[in-house]
């Protein structure tokens, strides 16, 4: 192979790693932000997202320096608990911009534990690089479709004794080592 090929093959992969690295720091963000309001970690869903940005969920957007706190506040005068589950995710690079769209299924479960409402969306996402970061500058949220339905088999006997997450910093996933039969909030 000459030294002229072996330069543009080369920078070929270089292309294509940076690509592929670039894909997966954005999928990053998107699962780190879900996570953060799955365990109403504020710092957490404020490092998603450039100060200046804002989030479309419902009829107002709000800014990204307050979202975090007020979707946790909303979440919890609605719902025991929370959960969002990420699908399909689609991604266009130009440049330092990325255009986003990642499906959402999110679970909630009524204060007295007997109704689950499970909504479908979607969330369409204009992030940006800065430096080596990527972070959201933009979200528009859909809700697509959603139904309510009897959510009692958590408090049946098939169910004592499984973990259950919390929403704050005592959930499992921040404790390291994890440890089999160890601490944590149980049904």
């Amino acid at each position: 192979m000459s030294e002229a090929n072996l330069e543009s093959e080369l920078a070929e992969l270089r292309k294509t790693v940076r690509q592929l690295k670039d894909r997966q720091d954005i999928l990053d963000v998107i699962v780190r932000e879900s996570r953060g309001r799955d365990r109403h970690d504020t710092e957490l869903t404020a490092s998603c997202y450039w100060p200046e940005g804002a989030d479309e969920h419902g009829a107002v957007p709000l800014p990204a320096t307050v979202y975090p706190e007020l979707a946790n506040k909303g979440h919890a005068q609605a719902f025991v608990m929370n959960q969002h589950n990420l699908a399909n995710h689609s991604c266009e690079i130009d440049g330092d911009i990325a255009y986003c769209e990642t499906y959402v299924v999110g679970t909630m479960l009524s204060h007295d534990g007997l109704t689950c409402t499970v909504a479908a969306g979607r969330y369409m996402d204009q992030l940006e690089r800065r430096g080596d970061e990527w972070r959201i500058l933009w979200r528009r949220s859909t809700v697509e479709t959603a139904m309510q339905g009897d959510a009692s088999w958590l408090q049946s006997p098939p169910v004592k004794g499984f973990l259950k997450g919390t929403r704050d910093r005592e959930d499992l996933s921040y404790h390291r080592p994890y440890v089999v039969g160890g601490a944590g909030a149980r049904w």
